[in-house]
């Protein structure tokens, strides 16, 4: 690089007013706002879910949030609020399917991992979660693709326990598709709510 050039941008702008950066994500960049915001308007399955609207990942992030409460009753705020968080991060880098991420490999899960991190700061979760709670998010999120895979993206059930499992512990859902303004709503709702329940430090 040429002592006049500039390195590409790493940031964006946020309808917030914030300027995230992607590469080193600071926590005071972020915004509920913007992450409901964001996320109510990515598509799961990149798209490829029946019916008129797709399926987007605020709707299936308080889903996931449902089924670790039905996993572990009685489980810590914070922890529910992870797991409301757990797919926070694409709110600015978009919701990549598996098969794709592990060919992207290690820049991508950086980068994810830098973000994630930054959420969590921000919003007084720990930026790395213990094991148990990750496993836990994990299953809750596979039950909820499960559910989608069978209902909304053309998966046999055979073919979804093959690569899902087998939703177990949680209650089964039928999935519609929410707006993209419902699922924001409902999203900024639930952080609210487990804001508030949250005992005082």
């Amino acid at each position: 690089m040429s002592a006049n050039s500039t390195p590409p941008r790493a940031w964006q702008r946020m309808l917030s007013g914030r300027r995230l950066d992607l590469l080193d994500p600071s926590p005071v960049d972020v915004e509920i706002e913007d992450i409901a915001h964001g996320l109510a308007r990515v598509a799961r399955w990149n798209g490829q879910t029946k019916g008129a609207i797709p399926f987007n990942v605020a709707q299936h992030s308080l889903i996931v949030e449902t089924f670790c409460g039905e996993l572990k009753p009685g489980w810590p705020v914070k922890w529910r609020l992870a797991a409301l968080l757990h797919d926070a991060p694409e709110f600015v880098i978009g919701d990549m399917i598996s098969p794709f991420k592990a060919q992207l490999g290690g820049q991508y899960k950086i980068i994810e991992s830098r973000l994630m991190q930054a959420i969590h700061l921000r919003f007084g979760i720990p930026a790395h979660l213990p094991e148990t709670v990750e496993r836990l998010i994990k299953r809750a999120d596979q039950a909820c693709a499960y559910f989608e895979a069978v209902q909304l993206a053309g998966f046999d059930p055979q073919e979804a326990r093959k690569f899902f499992g087998e939703p177990k512990g949680v209650t089964p859902v039928t999935l519609t598709a929410m707006t993209t303004l419902e699922a924001q709503d409902a999203y900024l709702k639930r952080f609210a709510e487990l804001s508030e329940a949250r005992p005082a430090a």
